[in-house]
């Protein structure tokens, strides 16, 4: 416990400067209702949004599922009916194949114990996972998890994902970078933007439906973002998801996001939460 208090407390002091997140839109409808109906991946709302009506999203739970609470939960993927799970802490950090019905850790990659793990994607037959401070990244063998290359970066890794062309990367900023995914050079940035400015904290990362669902760090949001532009296209608020009752055991902050695409299901967790929810969101209005 000692180690890991020494870890986060290093990690949440480092990061705390990047935190100004902007919630113009979203603080002042919290009090609205959620509409009856809801739905698990809402279609692309780029032609509906426009910096001065983005929609707010709240959530209906489908059902739990059990979650390592040892598990600090940095990247999250779903991929042919299995979790694949990257965590983080220097020492614990890991690779992770999950069953998500049982939640039981079916294969395991330990990390060397000078990495901090970050986000994960599956690209083609690999995972990359990426470290927080190192610049260097991993690739793996999807089914051995057998460390096939690795690459550089000269920014802080937080979160990743693609959009089946391009990698697409976080630091905590309100920045998301573009990378080729054979050379992992950038491509673009782009500036992620609210009607009030750059939307910041941009942690976990999920492709979903050709917009990108970040995690807000330190906050209970996800915001959408269209990425040929970095507008905010929408703001799910996930306040409450998870209950006292499931708070026993000491908890961090709401990050990770995976999408089971051919069924169209929608997983969010937190670190070292208990629990893994599938949500359907419903459109608050």
């Amino acid at each position: 416990m000692g180690n890991y208090l020494q870890s986060h407390n290093h990690k949440k002091i480092y990061r705390n400067q990047y935190v100004k997140v902007i919630f113009w839109g979203v603080f002042s409808l919290l009090g609205a209702i959620c509409i009856a109906s809801c739905s698990k991946a809402p279609t692309n709302s780029t032609n509906s949004a426009t910096l001065d009506n983005i929609p707010v999203y709240t959530y209906k739970v489908v059902t739990s599922y059990p979650h390592d609470q040892r598990a600090f939960t940095q990247g999250l993927v779903f991929e042919d009916g299995f979790l694949y799970e990257g965590t983080g802490i220097r020492g614990q950090s890991s690779l992770r194949k999950v069953e998500l019905e049982s939640g039981n850790t079916l294969q395991k990659h330990m990390l060397p114990a000078q990495f901090f793990g970050e986000g994960v994607t599956i690209f083609g037959n690999t995972i990359l996972q990426l470290t927080w401070q190192s610049g260097l990244g991993f690739v793996y063998d999807i089914d051995t998890f057998e460390l096939l290359k690795e690459f550089n970066y000269s920014i802080e890794g937080w979160g990743l994902t693609h959009d089946g062309k391009q990698l697409i990367m976080s630091n905590g900023s309100a920045i998301v970078y573009f990378l080729d995914p054979e050379t992992f050079q950038e491509i673009k940035r782009l500036e992620v933007y609210s009607r009030d400015g750059p939307v910041t904290g941009l942690n976990e990362l999920e492709y979903i439906q050709g917009e990108i669902y970040a995690n807000v760090w330190q906050t209970d949001y996800i915001v959408r973002i269209e990425p040929k532009t970095g507008q905010v296209i929408g703001w799910i608020d996930l306040t409450g998801l998870l209950r006292p009752e499931d708070r026993g055991y000491p908890v961090d902050v709401f990050n990770g996001i995976a999408y089971d695409q051919k069924n169209d299901r929608l997983f969010v967790t937190g670190k070292l939460w208990p629990k893994i929810f599938e949500i359907e969101l419903c459109k608050k209005k």
